[in-house]
């Protein structure tokens, strides 16, 4: 006696694996939806929050005042020029340390260092990203400070170059992470044949190698860039916290994120002060969004380009 074969199982061995992919594809979509979601609901409340300031008090002055004193008994002033010129000092003294140290450790560990000694410096490293930015500004106020003081005499021992230096230390994770990743990315066949042609390692790196991963390097440097713009507790203490206008790196400035972490909690709810603030959240935001602007430029410039 012959038994015909059943072919149902087949079919449903198909039909349950595209019901499953279904719904996965379901599932992550409803994840990119949510992250929209939070992001939307976060402009509409830093909207709704902070646009009545701008009907309550003189917009203009809010931006080209360089004064920041909203607790004023007489007139108070609600000038955004220091905490922004602090913000832009404090983040580019970071980028112009933590840059170069990012990328030439970066280079060092794929292209110099050797495998064990890559194994064993890069997890060090990448611990530097889970250190919580409380003890970075405990360090910088209590030895980062001191040692500025002694060896620059300056004014004050809480002062920008000490946001500075712990806003690049915050930085180097994720620059030398993401650089070195960008870098290892480039095909070995690139490097074999700049050799070949008679370059030499370090002619290849600066040539061949650093060009071909410059939109990954770019990556890593605006994130640690969007890292240091957005750092609240350990600029607020190590930089000083006062609202002045100086280009002196020795001297106590304030940033907007600071500005806002130190006034949000005693502020009375509605008034004129608290909606400043959230238009310090906004002017923060838009710088945010416009720095990841550049970055998405530069990348799609270079990335076709090797």
């Amino acid at each position: 006696m012959k038994f015909k074969k059943f072919k149902f199982w087949k079919y449903d061995y198909k039909k349950t694996r595209k019901l499953k992919d279904n719904i996965i594809r379901k599932i992550l979509f409803g994840f990119g939806i949510t992250a929209i979601i939070f992001i939307l609901l976060i402009i509409v409340f830093l909207l709704v929050e902070g646009l009545p300031f701008f009907f309550e008090a003189d917009g203009v002055d809010f931006f080209t005042g360089d004064v920041w004193d909203p607790s004023s008994p007489n007139e108070p002033r609600y000038g955004i020029l220091p905490v922004v010129l602090g913000t832009f000092l404090v983040t580019l003294g970071a980028i112009l340390i933590a840059v170069p140290i990012g990328i030439g450790c970066a280079v060092y560990l794929s292209e110099v260092a050797h495998p064990k000694i890559r194994e064993t410096l890069k997890p060090i490293i990448e611990i530097l990203a889970g250190i919580p930015s409380v003890v970075f500004g405990f360090f910088a106020l209590i030895i980062l400070s001191t040692w500025i003081d002694e060896f620059f005499n300056a004014t004050t021992k809480l002062n920008a170059l000490t946001g500075s230096i712990m806003l690049a230390v915050m930085m180097l994770p994720i620059i030398i992470s993401l650089s070195e990743d960008a870098i290892r990315s480039v095909p070995r066949e690139m490097k074999e044949a700049s050799l070949a042609l008679g370059l030499s390692k370090w002619d290849t790196i600066k040539g061949v190698v650093l060009p071909a991963a410059l939109s990954g390097i770019t990556a890593g440097i605006i994130l640690g860039v969007a890292r240091a713009i957005g750092e609240t507790m350990t600029v607020l203490m190590a930089t000083g916290n006062a609202p002045v206008i100086s280009f002196d790196m020795l001297t106590s400035m304030r940033t907007m994120t600071a500005t806002i972490a130190i006034e949000m909690g005693e502020v009375p709810y509605g008034s004129t002060h608290y909606h400043a603030l959230f238009a310090i959240g906004i002017i923060l935001f838009i710088i945010t969004l416009f720095v990841n602007f550049i970055a998405s430029i530069i990348r799609k410039r270079f990335r076709g380009r090797y």
